[in-house]
């Protein structure tokens, strides 16, 4: 009886090992970039980083892909602005004291999309609000995107769908994401 049991555990356990995504690589930090910009009501482009964040990329079981990110909202910067990062920092945007990260995470997608460019779609969440979100990927530069060029994404989300509603006298609504994406490690 316990031999069966043992057996019936071990093949268990080596069913969800074979069924869990396979890490492919994580997110070089030192290559990449996560970046937005914001446009005040006068015309300033504002360009915001987010020096810390963490990511990956992982392969799922039917050949799939998933993207995986942490962005730091404690750490956000207005390049070359003081004022206007403690105000990014702030309860009137990413309010950052009460929700630290912001996260993303991708639907499935080919990897096909690396090369060819298009929609990744995935769940964003900012501030405690989850959304279904549409980034555009770029037609790669190279054969192996993400190892020997950068994976560039766009997308364009509304601040006041997320709670970040404060300065609409002196903001536009939209908040314009950039990444430059490199990958390391894995073998993707």
């Amino acid at each position: 009886m316990r031999r069966a049991l043992a057996r019936a555990w071990i093949a268990t356990v080596a069913a969800c090992l074979l069924a869990a995504p396979s890490h492919a690589g994580r997110i070089d930090r030192l290559a990449s970039e996560i970046g937005f910009t914001l446009t005040t009501r006068w015309g300033q482009t504002l360009r915001g980083r987010f020096p810390e964040y963490s990511g990956e990329l992982r392969d799922l079981p039917d050949g799939r892909r998933q993207v995986r990110l942490w962005l730091s909202a404690a750490d956000v910067r207005i390049v070359g602005n003081a004022r206007y990062t403690r105000l990014t920092r702030g309860s009137g945007f990413f309010d950052a004291a009460q929700y630290p990260r912001v996260t993303f995470v991708s639907e499935p997608y080919d990897e096909a999309l690396l090369h060819d460019g298009g929609p990744l779609v995935g769940t964003l969440v900012i501030r405690d609000v989850q959304r279904r979100e549409t980034f555009t990927v770029l037609p790669a530069e190279c054969p192996r995107p993400g190892r020997d060029c950068d994976v560039v994404a766009t997308g364009v989300i509304d601040r006041a769908d997320y709670g970040m509603d404060r300065w609409n006298v002196a903001l536009a609504p939209e908040v314009r994401f950039q990444l430059r994406i490199r990958i390391r490690g894995g073998d993707a």
